[in-house]
């Protein structure tokens, strides 16, 4: 009985293990910025402005033993337009098909805003760790009063504090996340980082430039489009349009004498090289697609429908 009982462990512990582990939360609370250190690769947009994501990105982590499909999705909010509406979509289908889901907070944020989605997340079957980022901006009572709120709101959740951005707590995150995954084989090939496509993070990277150059409401406003993608062994040839609301935006994206548009055209440029490893050729044209963010049309054509 014993052999037997040590075998079945054995052939147990050689199990591959692989699952979808969903990252939700509201805006600004550092989402992106922990995808992208689970992942060890940039896959997702990362600025101070809060909004910056809008679609659910896929980052994928391979070991031999196991797979674990990481999902980035916008920040939770109550929608104003029809982009936001698509945004709240994509956060809301994460909790759909969780295996593990991240529930992410910060040292500052009110635990009580969006409770509508947050009770969404409290009904969950499937295992919530709720992580508290940020936590260098805080003090230790500070902290624990945290918690304290946190376990009355989200009782199932196991509490983990963490600092995205120093790597603070997100090795023990990942220890957890694979202890808590379950038995499969793995979704996607084992050599795959993500689900998005070369064109995606072109369009990412040039909005966030965008994102770090302008103010107010025109990086909100823009969304960008790549017409042209044509790789060869030696370089990428790239065109891309920057799509804006009004005329008036038009002006301030492309700026005095085209000043600010070759200033996004150069670090978009540069970060893109980065990105693929070779010399890019860019060209960036603006447009106005009048009230695009309002259209159902424009945001299917933009590849915001979520299924």
């Amino acid at each position: 009985m014993l052999y037997g009982q040590c075998v079945f462990l054995s052939k147990r512990k050689q199990m591959h293990k692989a699952g979808f582990v969903n990252i939700v939360g509201n805006p600004n609370v550092g989402k992106s910025t922990l995808m992208n250190q689970l992942v060890g690769e940039k896959i997702s947009i990362a600025t101070f402005k809060a909004q910056t994501t809008r679609h659910r990105i896929m980052g994928i982590v391979n070991t031999p033993e196991a797979q674990i499909v990481f999902s980035d999705t916008p920040g939770v909010l109550k929608p104003n337009y029809k982009l936001q509406e698509s945004m709240l979509a994509f956060s809301e289908s994460a909790l759909q098909d969780a295996d593990v889901l991240l529930y992410v907070t910060d040292v500052v944020e009110n635990p009580e805003k969006n409770q509508d989605f947050l009770d969404k997340v409290a009904r969950m079957s499937v295992p919530v760790l709720l992580l508290i980022n940020k936590i260098d901006q805080s003090d230790q009572k500070t902290l624990g009063d945290i918690v304290e709120k946190w376990h009355g709101l989200l009782p199932n959740a196991e509490i983990l504090p963490i600092s995205a951005k120093n790597k603070f707590g997100t090795e023990l995150l990942l220890k957890r996340i694979l202890e808590l995954l379950p038995d499969s084989p793995p979704y996607f090939d084992k050599d795959q980082l993500t689900d998005k496509p070369a064109r995606f993070f072109v369009s990412e990277i040039i909005r966030e430039k965008i994102l770090l150059y302008y103010d107010k409401e025109i990086p909100y406003s823009v969304e960008v489009s790549v017409e042209r993608f044509k790789e060869d062994e030696k370089h990428i040839h790239i065109n891309a349009v920057i799509y804006v609301e009004r005329d008036s935006q038009k002006g301030i994206i492309i700026g005095h004498q085209g000043v600010a548009l070759k200033k996004v055209s150069t670090e978009s440029r540069k970060a893109l090289e980065k990105f693929f490893g070779k010399p890019i050729y860019l060209e960036v044209f603006v447009k106005v697609d009048k009230d695009w963010r309002s259209s159902e049309r424009e945001l299917n054509h933009f590849g915001y429908n979520p299924e």
